[in-house]
């Protein structure tokens, strides 16, 4: 009877089982789905019945003073239906903003400097004694450009806009506007018509450098910024981590690879190309002489955070003109001629030659997601891919802040407008909250 009664126990259970397994096949999907069509539902609810978007200044009609009535904190928290309500928003089709526009807001700059935001901006003295210098090498996207200006703008430090020779009339004018309306932004002297990959983007830093060297602000540290930037970090922690450097450069230098090393080892001449860049350095048969002093080259990107004592050294350094007047052949010249500058004996910051590589990512100055390494160095894409380089997305906020370098690129409001948006909300947050508790100097009134 025991055995009998331990059997029948055994078979219930075993029913039992089979039971709640049966029950979970059944409905486990179709409780996935109900929980999934209901996170939809609740998206579609909150974006339909709130605003689509909320005005910066009333009057403004600007689609780039238009915000989003959505919450950061929720798309930084990684809120499942706020940043569902971004992927809604995101395929909504936007009118980009015209070059002409700007035009037209700077051309009343009291109201262009309120409006945005300049004329009401704190300093601390801790910002005061560290200024520093930008140099924005820039060619299309007028209102992208702004915003990224603002997005790094402090009274004190200085600005150096280069724009593309060959830009739109429009486009040259709204950046000639914003440096009639800010007295510490001004255009380069010495402008190039710059091609993809060639000495001329180079030259386009150069030339800022050069004018920033000049300039009446005694800035500390330089960094270079293209249109499809976007800073991480506040002003305020740019310079209590421009401080910790203590003279020494950041940026990317590495031993090249055999396929690199095709850049420069053979003479590339600029030519026609039937695709978007128009004009290209392209590589020939015939090999270039060794560089300068049999100096070691090393690669890196355009990228850089120097400081001011490299920068003069740099300007009146023979070696250095002659490893530019050796680079004007080579592709893509502006990847290994500061790489290869930071290493020379005796620069202000050097890096020794023989110490190991510094890579992108220990480098601070840029955070670029490369589409063959998702997945292994970082967490994949949330935006759209352009020449297997991350177009970032909103649902990147967290990882963009926390991972600790100082710029982003490439951010795009066509791609994604919110994290822009919240990029620039944060950043206003922190700068506020680092100067807590400091002396600061405001505008009067």
């Amino acid at each position: 009877m025991r055995r009998l009664r331990g059997a029948c126990h055994t078979g219930a259970r075993m029913n039992a089982r089979r039971f709640m397994l049966n029950l979970r096949r059944r409905f486990l999907p179709s409780l996935l789905s109900a929980l999934t069509l209901i996170v939809l539902l609740l998206v579609c609810i909150k974006y339909n019945y709130l605003p689509e978007s909320l005005p910066v200044e009333q009057g403004t009609t600007s689609q780039q003073f238009v915000k989003h009535n959505i919450s950061c904190k929720a798309i930084y928290d990684m809120d499942p239906v706020e940043v569902g309500k971004s992927l809604v928003i995101r395929r909504e089709r936007t009118v980009e903003d015209k070059d002409e526009s700007l035009i037209s807001f700077t051309g009343n700059c009291p109201a262009f400097m309120k409006i945005r935001g300049y004329d009401n901006l704190c300093v601390s003295d801790e910002e005061k004694d560290f200024p520093i210098a930008y140099s924005l090498v820039v060619h299309k996207n007028a209102w992208m450009v702004e915003r990224l200006l603002r997005a790094v703008y402090s009274p004190n430090n200085i600005y150096c806009i280069h724009y593309d020779q060959k830009s739109s009339a429009e486009f040259i004018s709204a950046m000639e506007g914003l440096a009639g309306c800010l007295p510490n932004v001004f255009i380069s002297s010495k402008r190039e018509t710059v091609h993809y990959a060639s000495i001329s983007r180079l030259k386009a830093d150069l030339n800022c450098l050069s004018d920033l060297l000049i300039s009446e602000v005694k800035w500390k540290y330089v960094i270079n910024l293209c249109g499809q930037d976007f800073p991480l970090k506040s002003n305020m922690e740019l310079v209590s981590e421009l401080k910790e450097l203590k003279g020494s450069n950041m940026l990317e230098t590495s031993r090249p690879s055999e396929l690199k090393k095709q850049r420069f080892l053979f003479h590339h001449e600029l030519q026609d190309v039937s695709f978007e860049y128009k004009k290209l350095p392209v590589k020939t048969q015939q090999p270039k002489s060794p560089p300068p002093y049999d100096i070691k080259i090393f690669v890196g990107n355009a990228y850089f955070v120097l400081s001011r004592e490299f920068v003069q050294f740099m300007n009146s350094s023979v070696v250095v003109r002659e490893i530019l007047a050796w680079s004007e052949d080579t592709y893509s010249p502006d990847e290994h001629f500061w790489a290869t500058v930071v290493r020379l004996p005796g620069v202000p910051g050097e890096v020794s030659s023989s110490e190991p590589d510094i890579t992108d990512l220990m480098s601070k100055t840029r955070l670029v997601k490369w589409q063959y390494l998702e997945e292994n160095l970082y967490p994949p894409c949330s935006g759209q891919h352009v020449r297997s380089v991350c177009i970032f997305g909103a649902a990147e906020l967290r990882w963009l802040l926390n991972y600790g370098h100082w710029f982003a690129n490439k951010l795009d409001p066509k791609v994604d407008p919110i994290l822009i948006q919240c990029l620039e909300e944060k950043l206003e947050e922190k700068q506020k909250l680092f100067q807590e508790g400091t002396r600061l100097t405001c505008p009067k009134g």
